[in-house]
């Protein structure tokens, strides 16, 4: 692959929310990124609303075959439910004269209780309140969610029938879906009746046995420990489940046998490609787990005579391990030869919740990304940067146990956002490196107020020690703006989001693509 090794000087173009220059990306670059990062929840610079109006205006500015095409990547390889269905309802209100948005409907709604929510979204953004006013519903919309219906059994429409402004049944009435055969037509007359069976899932078992009376706590105890064997050895207990319920397990004391097939199923490498699931949910797992090797409460002490603090404990500790290491199989690029500088932001404004359920933070993720990486690489210097920019010698293979030592160091470098002294520090010391992987919201400023910049030091970097040297930006807030020009000329990249999808994205761009590669390959 040839470069074009000219660094051209271009100027800033945005101020970035800490006031300093910065670089608008393109309206597909924004949305690609505004999208990724979203969990539609307040940060630490801009509120749900205010994400949700940007993200309907880039809409506007973008193709409609390029936005549908974000969509289902969003939700089929980013895993996210409740973005792909804001761009399906804008893009509905937008385009017209084609079958886009009816088959976009069918794709992107993958479970019952998105059909609900979809229409719930169209009734907000076009300011319209209840079922009565959506009988307006757009007929491409109401196609493609007639068709989703029939792709969901019993099971599935009994799971996610829940009490809301908007229920199953009025989407039902709404959309007129019609039945494949008899057998789904009686489903459908149940689900007006509301007389569907209740779903066997692990939820509805747990909680018919704690509405239970047991003699004494003794015997409860022994109900959820033979209960939770059974969950565990019948295999209804899905991937996700399992990983929030390590804690729960663990506790109810279940039998090693159930334990070991526990952990079997947490490092099963196929498991873990079928349960897409995002790489920070493994660290919100082992973070559980690993506090009850340090907590003093009634429970662990039972645990610690019962000998799960130094036995179950460390075992599941390392199944997660290597389910996470398993999340990143496809990573690819990334030879004995190549010299790779891995950079984390433990600002103050990526101690922000990805969402408002969650205890992990934008920080975490990047965290947790950089270690994959780390992880993955022969020649890797690993750091993190606030007020200063500072090398962490970790050892390589434990990408869970160094995203937690990394954790507890954070406040050793400050949390202002200079990020140029990471490339200030290889052009001082004239150390080559051929990528350098930066974690980050973006929001990239000089707190020394001497207006040093990114952009500035890596084009004297580029210019002076490693002309061929990769910079990118993994962009974990979407804010619209970057601290240097993104263009492969001046071998500056971007990509966005949290999942491990980010590393096809790099790859693509190893391989003369853009981060918009992977989307456009998308068939709709």
């Amino acid at each position: 692959m040839r470069f074009n090794f000219t660094l051209r000087k271009t100027q800033p173009n945005a101020i970035n929310y800490e006031g300093a220059a910065a670089y608008q990306l393109t309206p597909q670059l924004e949305l690609y990124a505004a999208v990724a990062t979203a969990a539609l929840s307040d940060q630490f610079y801009e509120k749900a609303d205010t994400r949700l109006t940007r993200m309907r205006q880039l809409v506007a500015q973008n193709d409609p075959l390029f936005v549908a095409q974000l969509a289902v990547y969003a939700r089929e390889r980013l895993y996210l439910r409740s973005v792909p269905l804001v761009l399906v309802v804008e893009l509905a209100r937008l385009h017209r004269g084609d079958n886009l948005v009816s088959r976009l409907v069918a794709r992107v709604v993958q479970r019952a209780d998105e059909i609900t929510e979809l229409l719930a979204f169209y009734a907000q953004a076009n300011d319209r309140g209840g079922t009565k006013t959506l009988n307006r519903l757009s007929k491409q919309l109401q196609k493609g969610l007639a068709l989703s219906f029939n792709r969901f059994d019993g099971y599935q429409l009994a799971k996610y029938d829940r009490a809301g402004t908007i229920r199953l049944r009025d989407a039902l009435f709404l959309v007129h879906p019609t039945a494949r055969d008899r057998a789904q037509q009686a489903l459908f007359d149940q689900l007006v009746a509301g007389t569907l069976p209740t779903p066997y899932t692990w939820e509805t078992e747990l909680s018919a046995l704690g509405q239970g009376s047991f003699a004494n706590d003794e015997a409860r105890a022994a109900a959820f420990r033979a209960k939770w064997e059974e969950l565990i050895g019948s295999g209804k207990l899905g991937y996700m489940a399992l990983l929030r319920n390590l804690r729960n397990i663990l506790e109810a004391d279940v039998s090693a046998e159930a334990m070991d097939r526990v952990c079997t199923m947490l490092a099963d490498r196929f498991a873990v490609a079928r349960a897409r699931q995002l790489p920070f949910r493994f660290l919100a797992a082992y973070r559980e787990v690993e506090a009850m090797n340090t907590t003093t409460g009634p429970v662990t002490k039972v645990l610690t005579a019962l000998g799960l603090r130094g036995g179950h404990v460390a075992a599941v500790l390392a199944a997660l391990e290597a389910a996470i290491v398993h999340s990143a199989d496809n990573l690819r690029g990334f030879g004995s030869e190549t010299r790779v500088v891995v950079a984390c932001d433990v600002s103050g404004s990526m101690q922000q919740p990805v969402s408002a359920r969650s205890k992990v933070l934008l920080y975490d993720v990047g965290l947790v990304l950089g270690m994959l990486l780390q992880s993955r690489c022969k020649q890797v210097v690993t750091g993190m940067f606030g007020d200063r920019w500072k090398r962490v010698a970790l050892p390589q293979g434990q990408v869970l146990r160094n995203v937690q030592e990394l954790y507890r160091r954070e406040g050793e470098v400050g949390y202002s956002t200079n990020g140029h002294l990471v490339i200030r520090d290889l052009r001082e010391q004239r150390e080559r490196a051929d990528k350098v992987l930066v974690f980050t919201d973006c929001q990239l400023w000089d707190s020394r107020g001497h207006q040093d910049t990114l952009a500035h030091e890596w084009r004297e970097y580029r210019r002076t020690v490693a002309t061929h040297a990769r910079l990118y930006l993994f962009d974990l807030a979407g804010h619209g703006t970057t601290p240097v020009q993104v263009q492969a000329a001046d071998g500056v990249f971007l990509i966005a989001g949290w999942s491990d999808k980010v590393f096809d994205v790099l790859h693509a761009l190893e391989n003369g693509g853009t981060a918009l590669t992977e989307i456009e390959k998308i068939k709709l």
